[in-house]
Order: structure tokens, then sequence, then C-alpha cells
């Protein structure tokens, strides 16, 4: 950590002599904000219902000079890229191409939009999360723009009002009709620890997770992309879902609000499709309690089933599971010393998450590493992950 804190700071200075003039007296700040691996609860976020996520030691950092004017210019070190915007020029994309930029204007929007003060800055981005593997590299970077955009001043606000904002980043900004998971696991994540999201109120139980077993994402190398995806497709048949059951059940005002009672009550007036989309929904909601009891009481047998009726309902009823994932997941079914696999993310591509024995992941690799491009001509990348702390402001390293 000292070490990447130590190059992000040496990058910054570096640039700022290049471009000459005279040296600014603020000091250089440093933030950082994880990206995330959602251990179950998928399509549920944005249905009101509970998740189970984990933030993860694979993050965004940003090494940054403030400034009075407002403005940010910033360098991608990965992309070797810069860009800028003025908070006056910043607009949702409407249709205009996508550029990594959009996610630190778009926080910069929302968070002035909701009357918060924010200050420019130039700055430098590194960042360790793989894009489009589902692992959250977006809002992690939109939390991370948050701690630098307001300074201080980020500590004072709730982690639900700051996911709240990077949800209204993704969905009105950007264009996707994503939930509040992502950006709620970046900024409230806790080392060695799960997260229990109810998504509607935001209440959240931080979930310890078991000892000797190391959470690992293997992605697939098939990137999904949600916003050319049927991420929104599946979004609106949930809505359908709510619209027609509501007529019946006016207590229904998300798919939380319905149990498998309800949905057997009703199921044939649901077109198939979309009673598909709510029987996964219902049951996952489900499936959510029952993994965090099963890890509490320490029973990884139930935890393993769990997960593969997860990857089966997202595969079969959700139809957001992907022949590059099914091989993920067969591959560590076979795998001895792995006690839960499946699809992890919006889906269309992206990444499993297992968890593995400690004692059996350097067999796992292995076994990702060799069996996978044989059965689909693609290269795996594997993430051995750790739970960390959500996002927050470094110290910057002494001279």
């Amino acid at each position: 950590m000292a070490e990447r804190c130590e190059r992000l700071v040496a990058s910054l200075e570096a640039r700022e002599g290049a471009r000459g003039g005279p040296a600014s007296d603020a000091p250089i700040e440093l933030v950082r904000a994880p990206g995330r691996v959602n251990l179950i609860g998928e399509h549920t976020d944005y249905n009101e219902g509970f998740v189970l996520p984990v933030a993860i030691d694979l993050e965004v950092w940003v090494a940054f000079r403030p400034h009075e004017e407002p403005a940010v210019e910033l360098t991608s070190l990965d992309l070797d890229a810069t860009a800028s915007f003025t908070f006056e020029g910043i607009a949702p994309r409407d249709g205009r191409p996508l550029s990594w930029i959009d996610y630190v204007g778009g926080i910069a929007w929302a968070l002035r939009e909701d009357g918060l003060p924010i200050r420019g800055f130039v700055g430098v981005l590194d960042s360790t999360v793989p894009i489009g593997a589902g692992l959250s590299s977006s809002a992690a970077l939109e939390m991370a723009a948050a701690q630098a955009l307001l300074g201080q001043a980020a500590t004072m606000l709730p982690p639900g009002r700051l996911a709240t904002l990077g949800r209204r980043v993704e969905n009105r900004y950007i264009g996707v009709n994503t939930g509040i998971m992502d950006q709620f696991a970046s900024v409230a994540g806790r080392a060695g620890h799960a997260i229990l999201l109810d998504c509607r109120s935001l209440e959240a139980r931080h979930v310890p997770l078991p000892s000797g077993i190391a959470v690992v994402a293997c992605d697939t190398s098939s990137p999904h992309h949600l916003e050319a995806s049927q991420y929104n497709a599946r979004r609106a048949d949930c809505d359908e879902a709510v619209r027609i059951l509501c007529a019946r059940e006016p207590s229904v005002r998300s798919l939380r609000d319905v149990d498998e009672a309800l949905l057997a009550r009703h199921r044939d007036l649901l077109p198939e499709r979309v009673g598909r989309r709510c029987e996964h929904v219902v049951r996952e909601n489900a499936r959510v309690g029952a993994t965090v009891e099963a890890l509490v009481m320490g029973d990884l047998d139930a935890v393993g089933r769990l997960f593969a009726a997860s990857h089966a309902s997202l595969r079969d009823l959700f139809e957001v599971s992907s022949p590059e994932l099914d091989a993920l997941v067969a591959i560590a079914v076979e795998s001895p010393g792995v006690v839960a696999a499946r699809m992890t993310g919006g889906g269309f591509g992206g990444c499993t998450v297992n968890l593995v024995r400690e004692d059996a992941v350097d067999a796992f690799r292995d076994a990702v590493l060799r069996e996978y491009p044989r059965r689909t001509g693609l290269q795996p990348s594997v993430y051995v992950t750790r739970a960390v702390d959500g996002a927050g402001r470094m110290v910057k390293p002494a001279s």
C-alpha cells in the first residue's frame, strides 16, 4: 500500500513538473475505493431485495491536489489518458459515447445536484479493478472520485447517501438501470466481512467470513457490457411483474414484497418470461438470508448448495449466464477444496465467485488456467481477494 501511494504521488509530481509554472501550495491527498464481488443476491438490489457483497482488495486509487477552480483534470495511468471537465459543463450523457471520465463527471454532477459543496482538483488515477469483469470498476471509480471531490466532508456522509448518489449517476447520467449494491459495498466494506444489505431500507449488517476460506473471482475474459446488454430489459421485466401483481395485491411495491405463496396465487397472470424473472428474484432473496444463516453456523455444505441453486436460477430463469460462466462454474464444481461457486454480477460475461479452502487455492487456480482455455478458447484471469474496508482517505507517505 505504501509503495502504491509513493508511486502515485511521484507520478503526479512528475506531471506537474512537466507542465511547468509555479507549484501549488496545496498538499497532495490520496483516496481509494474498492471494487466488490457479490457472494449471493443477484438482480435483487434494484428490486429492493437483499444482497451479500464483499468489498475486495482490487481498488481504485487517486492522488490529487485540490484547487478552488470548478474543474477537474485527471490522468488515468492504466489508460495513459488525460481528461477534464468543468462543473458547469457537466450534464447527463444523453447518447454520446461513454468515456471513463463520465463516471467522475457523473458523481460531480450528482453531488452538486444534491446541494453538496465540491472542489476541483488535478490528479492521477490508478486501478487494479479489471474493467468489464463485473467487479464494479465503475462504482469504485465513482466512490473514489466522491472522496476527492468532497474532501473531509465525505467522512460526514452516511454510506447510504453516497451510494444513492452513485446509483443516480448510473441511472440518470450514464443510463444503466442498476441498483445500489455496488456503490454501497465500495463505501461500506469492512475487512474480513461480507455486507448483508437491505436494498429498500439500506440497513446493513456485517457478516464475518469463515476462516480458512478464500474468496476467488475468476474472470471469463468475455466482458459484460451492461449498457449494450439486456440488463435494462431484465429490469423492465421485473417492473412489469410488479405492475401486474400490484393490480391484485396493492401491498406489492416491488418484487421484494412477493413471496412464493403470492407468486403461486397469481403466476397465471404473468407472461411466461416475466414469471420466470419473478421466480428467480423471489427465491434469490430467500437464498441470501439462508446463506447468511449458513455462514454464521459454519455450514459450508449448505452454502455450496445455495450458490449452485443461485447459478442455476440465473442461467435458466433470469437467463443472464453464458457458456463461459457455466464452464467456469463446472470447473470449480469438479475441483477439490471448492466450497461454493456461481456467476456473480450482472451476467452476460464477467466473473464467477468461488469460496475455496485456502490450502486448495493453488490447485484450483491451476485447474482454471488449464481447463478453461481448453473448453472455451479464452484465457481466464484468477483473482484471490481479501475483504477490505470501504472507500476513504489515505495518509500521504512522508517525503
